[in-house]
């Protein structure tokens, strides 16, 4: 029985585990596995995959072969993991919509711009395709390093001879640990003539190879903007420029018109870039998309997105562009393995590293070659000094004993080399003939010069060059074709009006005190009465306004903050159904409430935002300030000190008066004018001059003196109507008139006011929610020394709360005047 061996524990801190492993792991995936490498754009599954299938004479010329072969010998002897992730990098090679030039031919399905999978890889059968051949060529010639493979059984090159800079033609993309790389592919002829020049002009600058290199030529085409991101792209090894398919607007019947896409921008989905437009046009976000068809066929690449007439092709056109993937940014972060090690390089060293490969391969190829012919010219001059003298030799060869001995008597005697006396030995008789010595000497001439010209290759620089750039130019001619990507200069400026985006439509938006908020169609609104309006039994009404989708509604909260709402972006419900609530389109908090709805067609007319706070101070803004161009969060309307409440917002032209009250039954009247316009974030002004244990209750606008009333509401329940010509106008921050008359004993107390007219109808609320309807015309006129008329028992409902005007039907946004007034508390 054998010994249980023994184990040995050691002991060490965990962090020293995981970073010794995990930097042995990021190594291999740096170096081996995501990133190409500089010299052949190439990484390693992809290099291993071609030779295994050059190895295999699986070639252009050659019939296609089942793909799974390929994937079993690449598996089998240099790459030990995953079948399909052998075989997906297979099929990238062969899908001439992510390769600029693909190395790979198949048959079959190997997937599509839709996203679709490839066939299986027993299904496809597959060879290399010609340009590859560029990529092998010489590589029998010792051009290039090789190593064991992962069993040592065979050896496989580090690096491919490249004969053709595939790392800018065909581009990279990969992640690995730490690093990323994205190198976008490039038109063959353009980074030929790039590599040519470079080696001509070493000091080159990127101004200079820009002239030559425009920029990405991608395989799908589309349309380059923003040369100023390739030339940072080309200067650092990171940039961006942005991407745009290729789209016409085309007339049709009827004055009709029909967006038709042909190309679209780089490594994009094409089917979920179609359902992205679909759902734009299901979702109505964009007016005027009557269909969106995939009409893409073996003849082309073919979206058609159908409009409906009188449509605004352009603007759908820019919102398409700037909603879909049918413009994309792409980033530049050009890493690649140079020297062993990731390194992000410009287009100066992508070239100068391609450059030195290309040297270092032609040099090994052309010392492979010069041995060649040296070791020929030596066998050839043995032949021709046989044939010379031939009797001899034939003598010598039949007087021999064997093969051996007979190489052995031509060594020793006519000092013949072990290779000649082979050589001679080996020659067939037809060899001997008249014209076979011509061609020996004709031979030994061509051998001659070769190795003269071999020996001129490897004794200079600017020779070597020369061959390289006579090979390029080659690979040119035979190779290169137009470029598809069209590069423009600047980025374009997407304008989307808003016209685009929604349906011009006369609606009712309707705000309750609760926050419920939607808009109404016209139709929904005539079809409907005033009672028939949906909202909970302890709110109400605060405005009602009829307006155009295309106007924006402005909402101001006691908090001081103010939401910023297109109109259309109100929900559309029937003047039957509840609103939405507020915080369900911007994010309030919850004890947030609004206070004032400011209904805006434009924001460009002289027109000022007036605001009433708790406090007594008041501020007075010029209305284009508050146009948002960002708005899906609150902003602030007016800084409020902590304790200060936002009582009241007003639109006003700037010639109005104002008018406030307070909790001890002041009352004060001013012009607006006193009161200079601010800033957005200014906090105003003081507006009244408080007692200390006063409060402002209400903050109301005065158009009509003489048609309007001051209607103001008391705690214990009274109601009480005043001339406004019973208040003098007086300053500014002035304490104001007493409206009450003073009593020991229960005193009333101002909760607010508001100006009203006689065909009006006011409602007090209470405490416990008792409500009293009350018509201004059935209310005398009192002066300010009266508590007015008892329409609620406070001892039976409650203290009163709260007074605002009854919405008998929605205002107008437009008056004769410019915008109603007319306030809604």
């Amino acid at each position: 029985m054998s010994a249980k061996k023994e184990e040995h524990l050691i002991e060490m801190p965990l962090e020293d585990v995981f970073g010794d492993r995990f930097g042995r792991y990021s190594k291999y995936i740096i170096q081996d596995r995501a990133l190409p490498d500089a010299r052949d754009g190439l990484k390693p599954v992809q290099r291993r995959i071609l030779y295994a299938m050059h190895i295999a004479g699986n070639t252009s010329e050659k019939p296609f072969r089942k793909s799974a072969k390929t994937v079993g010998n690449v598996i089998g002897n240099y790459h030990p993991h995953g079948d399909s992730s052998v075989y997906e990098a297979m099929v990238r090679l062969s899908q001439d919509w992510k390769m600029r030039n693909v190395l790979i031919e198949m048959h079959g399905n190997n997937g599509s711009i839709d996203g679709d999978s490839p066939a299986a890889m027993r299904y496809t059968e597959a060879r290399l395709s010609n340009i590859s051949t560029e990529l092998l060529r010489d590589i029998e010639k010792e051009t290039v390093d090789w190593v064991p493979n992962f069993d040592d059984t065979e050896e496989e090159p580090v690096v491919l001879p490249a004969r053709l800079p595939n790392l800018l033609l065909n581009g990279s993309t990969g992640i690995s640990a730490g690093y990323a790389t994205d190198i976008p592919p490039h038109n063959l002829g353009e980074v030929i003539d790039g590599a040519i020049y470079r080696m001509q002009h070493p000091n080159s600058t990127v101004d200079d190879l820009m002239k030559i290199i425009k920029g990405p030529d991608f395989p799908t085409g589309a349309i380059i903007q923003g040369i100023d991101g390739i030339k940072k792209a080309y200067e650092t090894g990171r940039g961006k420029i942005i991407i745009r398919g290729k789209a016409e607007i085309e007339k049709m019947r009827g004055g009709r018109e029909q967006i038709v896409i042909s190309e679209i921008p780089y490594d994009v989905n094409k089917a979920q870039m179609v359902k992205k437009i679909d759902e734009i046009r299901i979702d109505k976000k964009v007016e005027g998309i009557s269909e969106v068809r995939d009409e893409t066929d073996r003849t082309g690449l073919r979206v058609v997105v159908e409009l409906k007439k009188n449509a605004d092709s352009i603007g759908i056109l820019n919102y398409l562009y700037k909603n879909t993937d049918l413009q994309v940014t792409y980033n530049f972060n050009m890493v690649a393995i140079y020297n062993r090690r990731p390194k992000l390089m410009n287009l100066l060293n992508l070239l100068d590293a391609y450059i030195a490969h290309q040297k270092d391969v032609v040099t090994k190829r052309s010392q492979y070659e010069l041995r060649k012919a040296k070791e020929r010219l030596h066998i050839v001059e043995g032949l021709i000094q046989a044939i010379s003298i031939l009797d001899d030799v034939i003598a010598t060869i039949r007087a021999s004993k064997d093969k051996r001995d007979a190489k052995n008597n031509l060594i020793e005697k006519y000092e013949f080399t072990e290779a000649q006396a082979e050589a001679i030995v080996s020659l067939q008789l037809y060899r001997l003939t008249n014209t076979d010595i011509t061609q020996l000497q004709k031979e030994l001439d061509e051998l001659n010069k070769l190795v003269a010209e071999l020996n001129e290759v490897l004794a200079s620089e600017a020779k070597l060059e020369k061959v390289i750039i006579k090979e390029l130019r080659e690979i040119k001619k035979k190779y290169a074709d137009e470029r598809r990507s069209k590069i423009e200069e600047k980025v374009s400026e997407l304008k989307i009006s808003i016209e685009t985006l929604v349906a011009s439509e006369d609606v009712i938006v309707t705000v309750t005190k609760d926050g419920y908020v939607k808009r109404t169609s016209l139709r929904s609104y005539s079809a409907s009465s005033i009672d028939d309006y949906s909202m909970k039994e302890t709110d109400y009404l605060l405005a009602s306004y009829e307006m155009n989708t295309m106007d924006v509604v402005l909402l101001f909260t006691n908090k001081g903050n103010y939401l910023y709402i297109p109109v259309h972006e109100l929900p559309d419900k029937r003047w039957k159904d509840m609103g939405q609530h507020i915080s369900t389109l911007r994010s309030i908090e919850s004890e947030e409430q609004i206070i004032s709805i400011i209904p805006v067609k434009d924001f460009e007319k002289p027109k000022y935002l007036f605001f009433v706070t708790k406090h007594g101070m008041v501020k007075k803004s010029e209305l284009r300030l508050y146009q948002a161009q960002r708005y899906t969060k609150p902003l602030i309307a007016m800084n409020l000190k902590p304790d200060d409440v936002l009582l009241d917002v007003h639109l006003i032209d700037g010639h109005e008066e104002i008018f406030l009250s307070t909790y001890l039954g002041y009352g004060l009247r001013f012009l607006s004018e006193e009161v200079n316009p601010i800033g957005v974030r200014a906090a105003g002004v003081k507006g009244i001059n408080l007692k200390d244990d006063d409060y402002v209750t209400a903050g109301k606008i005065i158009i009509d003196p003489i048609n309007e009333s001051i209607v103001l509401a008391t705690q214990r329940g009274s109601v009480k109507r005043m001339a406004i010509e019973e208040f003098d106008i007086l300053s500014r921050a002035k304490r104001g008139l007493l409206m009450l008359r003073e009593l020991k004993a229960n005193p009333h107390r101002t909760i607010g006011f508001v100006i009203a007219k006689e065909d009006e109808t006011i409602e007090i609320i209470s405490q416990k929610e008792m409500r009293e309807q009350i018509e201004v015309r059935s209310l005398r006129k009192n002066d300010r020394y009266s508590n007015g008329s008892f329409f609620i028992d406070e001892e039976e409902a409650g203290s009163v709360i709260k007074i605002h005007k009854l919405i008998e039907e929605p205002v107008k946004l437009e008056m004769e005047k410019g915008i109603d007034h007319r306030d809604t508390e």
